[in-house]
């Protein structure tokens, strides 16, 4: 309930190795998927990992072809066909949003499949942002079957919303690994 008052979902798995779990916000346990590398304390670029950490809530983008502006105190802002996100090591946009066609490596924001029509962005590897240390660290719309994503948590569409949209907002997320009687949590 502490966590609730404060805006902070929790992130709760069995183990570190676990690429599905529960996003724990107040009275609520939704299941989620992680990284297929599972929760790394160190993120690095195309290690498939969920960075630890305590994770603002940036910003919502949203497909408007698809589905309507979640209602929601954070920034939002629908997608646009030409949106993408840098991952190239090197580049000066690196994890951060571009404009497509880009030069260099990039995910693209405007997927055919429903994983993006609701993204939200965190602040991993944002302030400072670390060349190498990972990009596209989302939450987004988890495949049918909760299969591991490449580093980003997954939930069910209205499991998303109905996270976005709770009456005590949701401002962070926590995927800081911590010991119970049951495992890690």
């Amino acid at each position: 309930m502490m966590q609730e008052r404060h805006g902070v979902a929790r992130l709760l798995l069995r183990n570190a190795s676990d690429v599905t779990g529960w996003i724990e916000f107040g009275h609520a346990i939704l299941p989620c998927a992680i990284g297929r590398g599972g929760l790394k304390a160190t993120k690095r670029e195309g290690d498939g990992g969920t960075p630890f950490g305590i994770f603002r809530l940036r910003q919502v983008l949203f497909r408007p072809d698809r589905v309507r502006r979640p209602a929601t105190p954070l920034a939002t802002r629908p997608l646009l066909p030409d949106d993408g996100w840098c991952d190239a090591l090197g580049d000066r946009n690196y994890n951060r949003p571009v404009r497509l066609p880009y030069p260099a490596s990039t995910e693209t924001m405007w997927r055919d499949d429903e994983l993006y029509d609701i993204v939200v962005v965190l602040d991993h590897n944002v302030m400072p942002r670390i060349q190498g240390h990972g990009s596209c660290i989302f939450m987004h719309i988890a495949r049918p079957d909760l299969a591991a994503t490449a580093g980003c948590i997954a939930l069910e569409r209205s499991n998303l919303l109905r996270l976005l949209e709770s009456r005590i907002p949701i401002r962070a997320i926590d995927t800081r690994p911590q010991r119970t009687r049951r495992g890690l949590r």
